[in-house]
């Protein structure tokens, strides 16, 4: 069991995944710090001083000036300026991701594209309608005459 196991993970496929896994973790923190650090501090600052990251209702009913504030006193919250947050990093890990499979299809469809059809060796006879050479004169199955090969 330990031998097919090792045989298992030393496959290509499965080192693949996990350095995909590690990438794919790598590039979700670029993006959430991107969003959170480079995105929504401008956009806040143009619809007026808001701080997405701050934006929560408290659902214990008293007031507080930060959602810190309301973690440290152990109010209930709903963290709606943190879920924008994130579906904006959802969105840009999505376009991201749309324009890779994208660049990749279309990479794949050149590899892919048809070489040009091979010349044709045979015809069909237009009286006994069998398959004959190219450059055949006379059929050799009924004996007709056929049309000088172009």
């Amino acid at each position: 069991m330990p031998k097919d196991f090792r045989e298992f993970v030393m496959r290509g496929n499965v080192l693949d995944l996990a350095v995909a896994f590690i990438m794919g973790a790598a590039f979700g923190q670029i993006i959430s710090s991107l969003v959170n650090d480079i995105l929504m501090p401008p956009i806040g600052l143009l619809l007026g001083r808001i701080d997405f990251s701050n934006l929560f209702v408290s659902l214990s009913g008293e007031h507080y000036n930060s959602l810190a504030q309301a973690k440290v006193a152990g109010a209930p919250t709903i963290n709606y300026g943190v879920f924008i947050n994130g579906v904006i990093n959802f969105l840009i890990v999505a376009f991201v991701l749309f324009l890779l499979v994208r660049q990749v299809a279309r990479m794949r469809r050149k590899q892919e594209a048809p070489a040009a059809a091979p010349a044709p060796t045979t015809k069909e006879c237009q009286y006994c309608f069998t398959s004959i050479p190219i450059k055949a004169r006379r059929c050799p199955n009924c004996t007709s005459e056929l049309a000088a090969a172009k």
